[in-house]
């Protein structure tokens, strides 16, 4: 993977990669359809942009899944989909970690050096899900079918993800300039997710 070289912060780069995802999925506005991505299939740009896309489309499924009047067996199919996709999402989070890992793989980690909360890709997770609650909360504050007091919530609410994509990106940009730097250091602890694997989860291997 490679990455880009420009004067903007790596956090504010994902945003417009997050943002540019969000409006592509949006022409359509399907779970189905297919998205094209502008970036080199093996850059960091195109596995953030992808990310995003499976972010977009299980935000869907899930609006659909909440159907009062869906079909049980149409729902039963919506929900394993959903599954897939997080595992699927899981996946490319990871492969984002293994980047980020290589990046850094040379830096001399300072003796006081400390381990954050969660990994870079797992925050850009948040800063990729936050791209969605953004793009569908402006929706929201400008509906004209809603009532003003409607707008009115949504746009207060608006406000306050803004500001939180605000502080996850500064908090990105210098959670990676401290493992650059050696005062932090990565330790990734893969998901291991259990319902989905054969071995692990008891209905799946009682089943065999």
């Amino acid at each position: 993977m490679c990455t880009n070289n420009n004067s903007a912060s790596f956090a504010d780069h994902c945003n417009e990669i997050f943002d540019a995802c969000v409006v592509a999925y949006h022409v359509t506005n399907h779970v189905d359809a297919p998205v094209a991505s502008n970036f080199a299939p093996q850059s960091i740009e195109n596995t953030l942009f992808e990310k995003c896309l499976i972010d977009a489309r299980q935000w869907h499924l899930e609006d659909i899944i909440r159907d009062p009047e869906i079909d049980p067996v149409a729902a039963l199919a919506l929900k394993r989909r959903i599954d897939a996709s997080n595992q699927e999402r899981t996946d490319m989070v990871e492969q984002l970690d293994d980047f980020f890992r290589q990046k850094y793989a040379a830096v001399k980690v300072l003796p006081n050096a400390t381990i954050n909360t969660e990994t870079p890709a797992w925050a850009l997770d948040r800063l990729s899900i936050l791209a969605l609650k953004i793009y569908h909360m402006k929706v929201e504050a400008e509906r004209a079918d809603a009532s003003a007091e409607h707008r009115s919530r949504c746009q207060g609410k608006l406000a306050i993800l803004l500001q939180q994509r605000v502080d996850l990106s500064s908090a990105i940009d210098a959670l990676l300039d401290d493992i650059a730097a050696g005062r932090k250091y990565m330790k990734v602890y893969r998901q291991m997710k259990m319902y989905n694997d054969a071995d692990t989860n008891p209905v799946l291997y009682a089943s065999k």
